[in-house]
């Protein structure tokens, strides 16, 4: 069993407060110290310098609606993400002192020619610094002596200014843009990685970059993959996933707050196309009635295509065609979420695009939301995802006997077991910048105040299957919601969005 991650969230109040106050005395430390070292280094930018332009994201200056004074991302201060890269070194350090970390950015994606598809950046670079632009590389060099208290010295690899690009892509921040909206000690562009990295000493012992698998190929090919090469080569370069993940996992009040406001859009969102969903109805005009309510909102995005299936389409757990018709007397499952500053909702409805359950449809509705309502109380500090798994199949498998899907001669071990047949799926998955967040975090771990998961059970009957009695046959029904673990109750950030069986007949029905 994985053991379970430090808890920032789980941090007394005043000793919450008094890392954040120290951070703030080490921050004007580590500005002198990183001054000190780089006398000599590249041309680059160490002080806040642009004003009034406009740079490669919103920044407090020119979208004050957006962002306050000090703020990365929306909700989001220069001081969070600090203290988000001092716990990242504290931890690497202590595996291996004197270490190296390099965080790539995303490339931009080509859809066809000289057409990007819109830009989405890595999510350990954007919880890292908030730097929202392509071809960017985050440096952490570790503290080489010297009395400060800083840990490190964070410098990034920018694009460069470019007028001529600029011109039909939009502004660059460049690196005096960059140091002036993340905090970053010093910023320079992309090319001048080699050398910055000679101007910092001698080379590490341990290097950590993900060299594996790097999620900028040509960044890799023409600037870190020849300097890593040698380390590579005597296994000195080391994977970064699990510290990040750790940090990721447990969520702060900033990022709980932009979660639920997600959430809520979400929920808004769903009721809205609940409303729109008269038969017979186009999928795709579901879909695209969901994507205008979250937008419409202010999300900047949807977090993934969304599952948007009628009837039997339910049963394929991943349906994203989206693009047949929902007849009368059918159910839609509608499995959404939207991306808000950085973070993910994910939300599931069923319900009768009639406006009314018929028997059969109500039967199993009611099943599976009585086994989600169960599970949702069981999201206490303390308990896991796995346990959480093993009461939802326990659930599932007494409700299908109680339908008669199952039969009633079966110990209750065995009809769990059953269950897997018309639930392939597990309970849930944490949540966070991704939908799928930190997907390496075993779900073996004492949840933990601050983490966010999804609770999701749902049940699926093909119309094929001919040892169901046929009433329930090509039905599908799934519910979720985004929770956040805490001292006490389950904080379902979701809580808004109606499933009680009777609330969404009346939505529906109007």
């Amino acid at each position: 069993m994985t053991p379970a991650f430090p808890c920032w969230a789980a941090l007394s109040a005043r000793r919450a407060n008094d890392a954040v106050r120290n951070l703030r005395a080490w921050l004007p430390q580590t500005r002198w110290f990183c001054r000190s070292l780089t006398s000599g280094q590249p041309e680059g930018a160490s002080s806040p310098q642009p004003r009034g332009r406009y740079l490669g994201q919103p920044a407090p200056h020119t979208h004050p609606h957006l962002l306050q004074p000090g703020e990365v991302m929306p909700g989001f201060t220069r001081e969070e993400f600090a203290l988000r890269r001092h716990r990242l070194m504290a931890a690497v350090q202590a595996e291996s002192p004197g270490s190296v970390v390099l965080v790539p950015s995303n490339p931009t994606c080509i859809m066809t020619n000289d057409i990007p598809y819109p830009f989405h950046q890595h999510s350990d670079l954007l919880y890292l610094t908030g730097f929202q632009e392509p071809d960017s590389l985050l440096l952490l060099l570790p503290r080489r002596g010297g009395a400060t208290a800083a840990t490190h010295k964070a410098v990034l690899l920018v694009p460069p200014r470019d007028a001529t690009r600029e011109l039909w892509d939009g502004p660059r921040s460049g690196p005096d843009g960059a140091v002036a909206l993340t905090g970053v000690d010093e910023a320079f562009p992309l090319q001048e990685l080699a050398r910055v990295l000679a101007h910092a000493g001698e080379p590490p012992a341990w290097w950590y970059y993900p060299h594996g698998d790097p999620p900028h190929p040509e960044m890799h090919e023409r600037h870190v993959g020849p300097m890593l090469a040698p380390a590579a080569a005597q296994g000195r370069v080391r994977s970064l996933r699990k510290h990040v993940a750790a940090l990721r996992l447990v969520k702060s009040q900033a990022e709980v707050r932009v979660m639920g406001a997600a959430a809520e859009i979400t929920a808004q969102a769903m009721v809205e196309t609940m409303r729109a969903s008269s038969p017979p109805v186009d999928e795709a005009f579901l879909y695209a009635k969901f994507e205008f309510e979250c937008r419409a909102r202010g999300a900047e995005i949807l977090a993934y295509p969304p599952v948007v299936a009628g009837g039997n389409r339910a049963n394929i757990l991943h349906y994203v065609k989206n693009n047949q018709i929902i007849q009368d007397g059918e159910m839609v499952l509608l499995d959404g979420g939207c991306e808000l500053h950085g973070y993910a909702s994910d939300v599931t409805r069923t319900w009768p695009v009639s406006g009314c359950f018929s028997g059969p449809q109500a039967e199993l509705y009611e099943a599976v939301l009585d086994v989600q309502k169960l599970c949702l109380r069981g999201c206490r500090a303390g308990s896991t995802m796995e346990g959480l798994y093993s009461l939802m199949l326990l659930q599932l498998g007494q409700r299908l006997q109680e339908l008669g899907i199952l039969g009633g001669d079966l110990s209750p071990g065995a009809a769990a077991k059953a269950a897997r047949q018309y639930c392939p799926h597990h309970v849930g998955h944490y949540l966070g910048m991704d939908v799928h967040d930190t997907p390496d975090v075993s779900r073996s771990i004492a949840l933990q105040p601050g983490m966010a998961i999804t609770i999701e059970p749902g049940l699926y009957i093909p119309r094929t299957d001919e040892s169901v009695p046929v009433r329930f046959r090509g039905l599908g029904v799934r519910v979720e919601d985004d929770v956040v673990i805490t001292e006490a109750e389950p904080l379902v950030l979701s809580s808004s969005c109606p499933k009680e069986r009777r609330h969404i007949e009346d939505i529906v029905a109007k």
